[in-house]
């Protein structure tokens, strides 16, 4: 019935057949349009310079199937010694192994290029090869005729001597080297990661410094353990040579002679040309990355390239001189030649008395003579025979606020350029006590002093020498936290911020040293550290009139009214300086400006007093006090003064009328060695040893303390919080006189 239909409706049929055929090229036109915006997608998220290795996998794979002209075999060759170049070059100028990090992946995609142009290159001298020397390109004709120069036995010898150059020194060198450097890289990798967190827990780094330290110890190990693989890559490869070689050549003599009837001794002459310049070409190339792998996994990382270390270490006037007179020595020896030898000779010692006239050339970044001595003669003296010019103010230098003295022993713990880490972690010092602190910490003034042993180093605060210690370069300082299990082989020593029992050691004995409950840091930390601690001490100096005023201008911009209200109307800025001192001075950190500000403002109008303002100031910082003694919501254990004890010494200090407190020499001793034994009793039971007094008592015995029992805070009844917990674990009594 419907073939009668269509039949009986040729018109139908015919709309049929016509919206069918539209639909179908609709749809192949929506399909063909998909496929380009998919491209055109990838292509975007990849870029352009992201499809060049995908198109380089698939250009070897090709080779490796598909039968190349001459004049594509001559491009590719070509090709492959320019990149062979470009690599080796790289390698040279690279300072860092991970600056080169793509080296491995770059030589395993070279390698197989060289192999697919040594497979496809080895299909047409077979196939071509009786047509003449040409047969299989220029370049393989051109290297094959430079190479054997007439004399084929000598061509094979000598194309054998560079396998072997290639295959038992240079390749076999590097891999050894790489697999034990991936080896003590991977061993190392636990002790850096500690001393990456020993660093971040220490406030020398941030948490982003800390991520990317992290990253690039990892991309180091993987790194060496990729070039540990990839030197089997280059090893491979010239076993590979060598036995395409005897193929090319063992194959050709047998295709010329049974196929295509040539004489022995022609079909001997055509292959070996083409065969040995065909290994030439790719073993040169294979050269080339062999030697830049042996580069990279033989350099010892320092912040210089090659040529650099080259340039400054070789320039030894006394070694150049030397060799030179040896070398003449044996130049008149009978039967040398005499020209040669004294030339060479001549020239190696003239160019040892030039670089010893010059002076030895100074590493870029390294510190200068000694600041202020140095500075002084050099202005006074001027040019030779120039009249001495006249002083001036600016002869006269200012005192640094914060300062770093150094022996010159101690200059490589300064220059970055050879690995110094002082200036980074004296950085960090400062960005963690501006933190923590509350306002910004002066920039240091690193210097070096020839008024100083070597190794010896001076913390300098306002011209004055607060800290001194003792480096040793080369070394890591093993500190003694209180408790060990065993003792290391070193010089012993004192930590110099904390004066605790130290070991200065080998860095190879670090993670023993760690195991044995030591703990360790390098030379550049153990300063830092010192630094900190004494920076810490003395914050109270640090602070002066323009930071006071930079932290009321930074208030200012959120609550301008506030410090309106109070300067200069009711204190001066300097009364304010003396009172964040204060504060500074009693380890409280001014962070809070709205709070202070906002004290002083209600206080001012009894009082002018910076000391007594500090008093009622220290009340509303309460919980910020009590926050550097407990974790939130723990129980704080305290100790007081015998009420008997209290009341004479309340007495005492009220007697003085706010002056000096006159208390009897014996009662003073007796006191402060009671508080003593019983902070050093409190801290014994693993809890900070905290004084508290009542209100008029504490502010006189805290200065009187704060040199005689350094661990011991003394707070006031009212600096605690109503809902802080309290418990007194301990009463300082003053016993008799006998």
């Amino acid at each position: 019935m419907a073939r009668r239909l269509l039949i009986r409706d040729p018109a139908g049929l015919i709309s049929a057949n016509r919206s069918l055929f539209e639909s179908l090229r609709t749809l192949q036109i929506t399909m063909a349009t998909l496929s380009l915006s998919d491209f055109r997608q990838v292509l975007t998220r990849v870029g352009p310079t992201g499809l060049v290795l995908p198109a380089l996998v698939l250009l070897i794979v090709a080779m490796l199937v598909v039968p190349l002209p001459p004049l594509l075999l001559d491009l590719f060759f070509t090709f492959n010694i320019i990149v062979s170049l470009i690599v080796i070059m790289v390698a040279i100028g690279t300072s860092k192994p991970l600056e080169f990090s793509s080296f491995p992946g770059i030589l395993l995609l070279a390698t197989m290029l060289r192999l697919a142009l040594n497979v496809a290159s080895t299909r047409v001298v077979l196939v071509d090869g009786h047509n003449g020397h040409d047969a299989a390109g220029k370049v393989i004709q051109a290297f094959g005729e430079f190479v054997i120069g007439g004399n084929y036995v000598v061509g094979f010898i000598i194309f054998v001597i560079l396998m072997i150059v290639n295959f038992v020194v240079v390749t076999k060198g590097a891999g050894r080297v790489s697999e034990v450097i991936a080896r003590f890289t991977l061993d190392a990798m636990p002790g850096e990661q500690m001393a990456i967190d020993a660093d971040l827990s220490a406030g020398l780094i941030d948490q982003a410094t800390a991520k990317k330290r992290r990253e690039e110890v990892s991309q180091e190990a993987d790194f060496f353990g990729s070039m540990d693989g990839a030197s089997k890559f280059v090893r491979g490869d010239a076993i590979a040579g060598l036995l395409i070689l005897i193929i090319n050549i063992v194959g050709g003599l047998a295709i010329g002679v049974a196929q295509h009837d040539l004489p022995f001794s022609e079909a001997a002459r055509i292959y070996t040309l083409l065969t040995i310049g065909d290994g030439l070409v790719a073993q040169i190339p294979a050269q080339f990355l062999s030697l830049a792998t042996a580069i990279v996994v033989t350099r010892v990382t320092t912040a210089e390239t090659m040529a650099d270390q080259t340039k400054t270490q070789l320039a030894n006037p006394g070694a150049l001189m030397i060799s030179g007179v040896i070398l003449g020595l044996i130049g008149v020896v009978p039967g040398m030649p005499h020209f040669m030898f004294l030339t060479l000779a001549a020239a190696t010692t003239g160019i040892g008395y030039y670089l010893m006239k010059r002076g030895p050339l100074k590493p870029e970044g390294a510190a200068g003579g000694p600041a202020g001595e140095g500075a002084g003669s050099v202005g006074a003296g001027g040019a030779p025979g120039a009249p001495p010019a006249e002083l001036g103010w600016d002869d006269v230098e200012q005192v640094d606020l914060i300062g770093i003295e150094i022996g010159y022993g101690l200059i490589p713990l300064v220059n970055a350029d050879s690995g110094g880490q002082l200036m980074a972690r004296v950085k960090g010092v400062r960005k963690k006590l501006s933190a923590e602190l509350g306002f910004l910490i002066q920039p240091v003034r690193i210097r070096d002093s020839l008024g100083l042993n070597p190794d010896v180093y001076h913390i300098v605060l306002n011209g004055v020498v607060r800290g001194k210690g003792e480096i040793k370069i080369g070394k890591d300082l093993a500190i003694n936290p209180g408790q060990v299990h065993g003792k290391l082989e070193g010089i012993a020593t004192r930590e110099p911020a904390f004066g605790m029992e130290a070991v200065w050691i080998d860095p190879t004995q670090r993670d023993y040293a760690r195991t044995l409950g030591y703990t360790v840091v390098d030379p550049s930390t153990a300063v830092a550290t010192h630094l900190n601690a004494i920076l810490r001490q003395n914050a109270a100096e640090l602070l002066s009139h323009d930071e006071t005023q930079q932290l009321l201008d930074k208030l200012a911009a959120k609550y301008p009214k506030l410090v309106e209200d109070l300067v200069p109307g009711k204190l001066s800025l300097g009364v304010i300086t003396r009172i964040l001192q204060n504060l500074l001075g009693e380890s409280v950190p001014v962070r809070d400006m709205r709070t202070i500000v906002e004290t002083l403002t209600e206080a001012a109008s009894r009082t002018q007093d910076p000391d007594q303002l500090t008093g009622l100031v220290r009340p509303r910082l309460g919980r910020m006090i009590l926050q550097e003694l407990l974790e939130a919501e723990e129980l704080l254990q305290v100790m007081t003064l015998d009420p008997a004890l209290e009341q004479l010494l309340q007495n005492v200090v009220q007697q003085s009328g706010g002056g000096n407190v006159m208390l009897d020499p014996d009662l003073a001793e007796r006191l402060f060695a009671a508080m003593r034994d019983n902070a050093r009793a409190v801290e014994q039971q693993g809890h900070a040893a905290v004084l508290v007094v009542s209100p008029p008592l504490r502010s006189w015995l805290a200065r009187a303390v704060r040199h005689r029992i350094a661990d011991l805070t003394v707070l006031s009844y009212s600096e605690i919080p109503e809902d802080q917990a309290v418990r007194v674990i301990a009463t300082v009594e003053v016993q008799p006189k006998k």
